[in-house]
């Protein structure tokens, strides 16, 4: 996340304890990849808190060469898989379960080009500005852009669940946001909306929950 160590660092305990009450919360399998979002997010969170600590001791050591690989893994690669197929476990609506499976189908393209990129090129990262920029060369910025929103936000806002559709809108307004305003820093900056946003899924089990107390 954006803004210094500690904010990465209280963003992660936050979205850890988030994740950890929505997993008892859970009703059966299919819903915990989407419990597992706020626990995913806090790891990413970590490994940017690793980054403000390291980046300004030793910006070219080999600790922050592999958060910096690390962070573009899991922002670039990791989300647009893992995003769609959380929406698709706990969808019950066939077309717009079919629709969210186009939407992982080509995330799953998205990471498997991305996750080649960042880890056969060099990537740097460094502090400016309050944010932490991350030098990324993938080609084609825009529309590999539109690619990612369709994984990462349009798959959860076509969800059937209210809250997940929530989640979605949430994440779609956040990278436009990002990609207006804090471009250099679009990932950092993302990421921090979309952590902000994991107490939405918090939500969707405890209603869940109380629905089925209610059924018994």
């Amino acid at each position: 996340m954006c803004f210094s160590a500690e904010a990465s660092f209280l963003a992660a305990a936050v979205t850890g304890a988030t994740g950890i009450v929505a997993l008892t919360r859970v009703g059966n399998a299919r819903e915990v990849p989407l419990a597992l979002i706020p626990l995913a997010f806090a790891t990413q969170q970590l490994m940017e808190g690793g980054l403000w600590l390291t980046l300004p001791v030793a910006p070219a050591g080999g600790l922050s060469s592999f958060l910096t690989q690390a962070f573009l893994v899991y922002g670039l690669a990791f989300w647009p898989i893992f995003a769609p197929f959380a929406a698709w476990s706990i969808e019950t609506v066939p077309r717009r379960r079919t629709a969210i499976a186009v939407c992982m189908a080509l995330g799953v393209a998205l990471a498997v080009y991305l996750t080649t990129t960042v880890l056969t090129v060099q990537h740097t990262s460094c502090i400016s500005g309050g944010h932490i920029l991350y030098s990324v060369e993938t080609g084609s910025p825009l529309s590999l852009g539109l690619l990612y929103l369709l994984a990462t936000g349009v798959a959860l806002a076509i969800s059937s669940h209210r809250a997940v559709a929530l989640l979605g809108a949430i994440v779609i307004v956040g990278s436009v946001t990002a990609h207006f305003f804090y471009w250099n820093a679009f990932i950092s900056v993302w990421c921090f909306f979309a952590a902000a946003a994991s107490g939405v899924i918090l939500f969707h089990f405890e209603r869940a929950r109380i629905a089925r107390r209610a059924a018994a």
